[in-house]
């Protein structure tokens, strides 16, 4: 009879322990640079890892990770703020990779910006706001003020420009009106209105670094999310995004 109540309690007793042993999981944190906002989602719930992100400039990140928020994951627009994680002895430098390489596009919303004939649109007397990234915090601002330097445009502009926070409030800039046109990441215009794509050598490459953070060592979620991105699925996933990839798994 004793055996019995056993083999009829165990059921019972694997419902109540099961929701405990989700709740000991940790979840899997991931900082995401702005550009991959319309390609996160997609990359998470493919990952099988339960990874939730946050979606932000790398310069702000790198500083909320110094001190000690709780990201499992980085995924910069560049190397140099992950790497800095990393000499700083709160990040895996073992784990750093480049998963994408960044393309700067120019971009208007509306047709009446000839966007096509390129940089020099941008002295038209009749653009008065341009939208770049912040240079202080976003990689892809670092790459839009060196493009604007190469060009030699940078201080016949500069009165025009208007800062977005990162390469995602830069877009919604020009897609709201308050700026004619804008620098972005080339990710985000599928859909849109074609932009005119900047040459790979107007500006330093744009190589997007990934790292386990000293809070993700523990989380083996997040050694398995970055997993996932060097292979062929992950990086079918940000080509389908828009993004250039590195050559050949890394």
């Amino acid at each position: 009879m004793f055996s019995s109540f056993i083999r009829c309690c165990l059921p019972l007793l694997a419902a109540l322990l099961a929701p405990a042993a989700v709740a000991q999981q940790a979840p899997l944190r991931v900082a995401a640079a702005a550009d991959l906002a319309t390609c996160i989602d997609r990359l998470n719930a493919a990952s099988g890892t339960g990874a939730s992100a946050t979606i932000g400039a790398s310069g702000s990140f790198y500083a909320q990770i110094s001190h000690g928020a709780p990201y499992d994951v980085f995924l910069s627009a560049d190397t140099a703020y992950p790497r800095a994680l990393a000499n700083a002895g709160l990040a895996d430098p073992a784990s750093l990779f480049v998963y994408a390489h960044g393309r700067l596009a120019l971009w208007a919303a509306a047709p009446g910006v000839q966007v096509e004939n390129g940089l020099r649109v941008l002295t038209d007397p009749a653009i008065r706001r341009i939208a770049i990234a912040n240079p202080e915090v976003a990689p892809y601002g670092k790459a839009a003020r060196a493009a604007l330097q190469r060009a030699g445009l940078w201080e016949q502009v500069r009165d025009k420009l208007v800062f977005g926070e990162n390469i995602a409030q830069t877009m919604q800039f020009v897609e709201s009106g308050n700026a004619q046109v804008g620098l972005v990441s080339s990710a985000h215009l599928a859909g849109r209105r074609a932009g005119w794509l900047l040459p790979a050598d107007a500006y330093p490459p744009i190589e997007q670094g990934a790292i386990l953070t000293r809070h993700g060592s523990a989380n083996p979620q997040a050694v398995a999310y970055l997993r996932f991105l060097r292979s062929d699925k992950g990086r079918g996933l940000l080509a389908d995004c828009g993004f250039t990839l590195p050559p050949g798994r890394e």
